[in-house]
């Protein structure tokens, strides 16, 4: 069986690819004005997410299993906007998805967007470090949650 990557994320992907390359930098900031901000509650319990220390930027990141769908709440500052774009992105095109879909997201998913013909290479590893680790929640959710077989190594 082909496991593929939430459907909303494979619509962003096509849109993407569709787009002329200099269009892709102004659509990344689009996602970037539209990412929600942090809920309130969050706002003051920073300390409980997970910080993508690969990123340049501070990102923070937290997730939840609810009804076998994973909810991500990210934290990225307005001043970033490239990286709050991409994260704007995952937000969009992973919220509410399965474990398994979003594990099955490619890791080359920067590549797909055509966003390394317009980020540098240091960007770009920050971007993968944040869908890295989202897979890699959403793997633990799910296992933790008997909806998905424990990470047995190899791949993100």
């Amino acid at each position: 069986m082909d496991r593929a990557c939430p459907e909303a994320l494979q619509e962003i992907i096509e849109t993407f690819h569709d787009a002329a390359p200099e269009e892709r930098l102004d659509m990344l900031l689009e996602y970037a004005l539209n990412m929600p901000d942090l809920p309130t509650e969050l706002l003051s319990a920073r300390d409980t997410m997970e910080q993508v220390h690969e990123c340049q930027t501070p990102v923070f990141l937290l997730a939840h299993l609810h009804d076998g769908k994973v909810l991500y709440y990210i934290d990225v500052p307005r001043e970033a906007p490239t990286v709050r774009g991409f994260a704007g992105i995952l937000y969009e095109g992973l919220n509410g998805a399965t474990p398994e879909a979003i594990a099955a997201t490619p890791n080359d998913l920067y590549q797909q967007l055509g966003l390394h013909k317009v980020l540098s290479p240091l960007r770009l590893r920050g971007l993968t470090a944040l869908l890295s680790r989202m897979k890699r929640n959403a793997r633990a959710l799910g296992a933790a949650h008997g909806n998905y077989p424990r990470h047995t190594g190899g791949g993100n």
